[in-house]
């Protein structure tokens, strides 16, 4: 295992690792930072909370650093895609607090921010761009951003892009980028497709990898409850009781069920906050601000978030609703035990979610242990959508044996003879 000084980065790079107390690298960023400099192509596996962000950046940064120089209005020389806002605006900090004392300018585009703001700082061109695809593609299409100069591309949690149908953007996006350039893609877990996108965009690409597709970070300890949904609320806040002080990450699956549970916590005297995608960018912001301060210590979230957040200090993640997606379920409890750190993942399963947990298990080749009730024997059917009364065209009525009945008889109008 090297020390950071040991992999030859420029002296400002070093001087920003020592102010951030960062001596060793994590294990994907000791086997990718020494490729990356060398200038190949990346294709990294790593779970989240492995230290990815430094893996690519450091890289970049020295790189960029070798190559002074303005850049030209309305360009840029690298360009960092990532799914979120929240792992957007992550990512330029963490890149912005090892640029600070260089001349190196970082910039951020996503949504529901002012885009002529951003039209106006993009004018002036800059050398480090991190963006959301779906934005990107919006100041393409204005000309506010020209992507001839990239010469550095990297795609952060490709994986969750991919879920998030951003590779059509994707495919918008590469043909506007320089030649050559250098590619690093990073992801969590490594489905067919991604393979696929990895032979498309990346030149000969040195594979690193710390820890298998699916397994969580070792310091979490997981644990599951087996609950009718019923039950859910009441167990909530026997969790959240038995330790008020510590900062914990509720995951729910859709919005509005996110700013319920958050409301109704807070009438019970819990210090809670929600985000979601029905949240200005701003409201978001803001409460991720207050969770990281200790301001607040309970933030209720769906998977917009499950990528977006690092703060060392989450204690729990709870998956209030188990995720559709197996994957989201290793995303999300990675938010704990960060940093080298521990932390608890604590899952709420009702019967019909079972099948869900049992993909989990799965992919994740463990078996989660029980805390509290009984693992039914077998999945509950899902409860079909209530519909209206109304029947489509075309469908009759069926009788009790199945035969169709006839409908009802349709009359004519006769037709008027003209007048003699």
């Amino acid at each position: 295992m090297f020390d950071f000084d040991m992999l030859g980065l420029a002296p400002a790079l070093n001087d920003a690792l020592k102010r951030a107390n960062f001596s060793q690298p994590t294990p994907i960023q000791n086997q990718a930072i020494p490729l990356a400099l060398n200038g190949h192509d990346i294709l990294g596996l790593a779970q989240t909370g492995t230290g990815k962000t430094l893996a690519f950046g450091l890289p970049l940064i020295d790189h960029l650093l070798a190559q002074p120089g303005k850049p030209a209005p309305k360009t840029a020389k690298a360009l960092i895609l990532a799914p979120t806002r929240e792992l957007v605006n992550q990512i330029a900090e963490s890149l912005r607090n090892l640029t600070g004392k260089t001349k190196l300018r970082v910039a951020t585009v996503v949504g529901g921010q002012s885009i002529g703001k951003q039209i106006s700082f993009l004018s002036r061109g800059t050398d480090i761009l991190v963006a959301t695809p779906g934005r990107l593609i919006d100041l393409m299409e204005r000309e506010a951003v020209d992507l001839g100069q990239v010469r550095h591309l990297v795609l952060d949690e490709a994986d969750q892009m991919l879920d998030m149908g951003f590779i059509h953007a994707l495919r918008k996006i590469a043909p506007k980028l320089g030649t050559p350039r250098q590619t690093m893609l990073f992801s969590a877990t490594m489905p067919k497709q991604m393979e696929e996108i990895s032979q498309a965009y990346l030149t000969n690409p040195h594979r690193v990898q710390v820890s298998p597709p699916g397994k969580a970070a070792d310091k979490i300890a997981q644990s599951v409850h087996f609950l009718s949904r019923a039950e859910k609320p009441a167990k909530l806040r026997e969790v959240l009781s038995a330790d008020m002080g510590a900062l914990t990450l509720v995951f729910a699956r859709t919005k509005h069920g996110a700013e319920r549970l958050m409301k109704d916590l807070v009438k019970d005297g819990f210090n809670a906050a929600s985000i979601h995608g029905n949240k200005s960018q701003g409201q978001r912001d803001r409460a991720i601000k207050a969770f990281r301060a200790g301001e607040i210590n309970v933030l209720v979230a769906t998977d917009v978030a499950a990528r977006g957040i690092d703060i060392p200090d989450v204690a729990y993640v709870i998956n209030y609703d188990l995720p559709e997606v197996p994957d989201n379920y290793v995303h999300r409890i990675g938010r704990t035990a960060r940093a080298g750190r521990e932390g608890e993942g604590i899952a709420f399963c009702a019967p019909d979610e079972l099948d869900q947990f049992l993909q989990i298990q799965k992919l994740m080749k463990v078996e989660i242990p029980v805390a509290s009730g009984t693992m039914p024997a077998e999945a509950e059917p899902k409860k079909p959508r209530k519909r209206g009364g109304f029947r489509g065209r075309g469908v009759k009525p069926k009788t009790a044996n199945g035969a169709s009945k006839p409908g009802p008889s349709k009359r004519r109008r006769p037709r008027r003879r003209p007048a003699a």
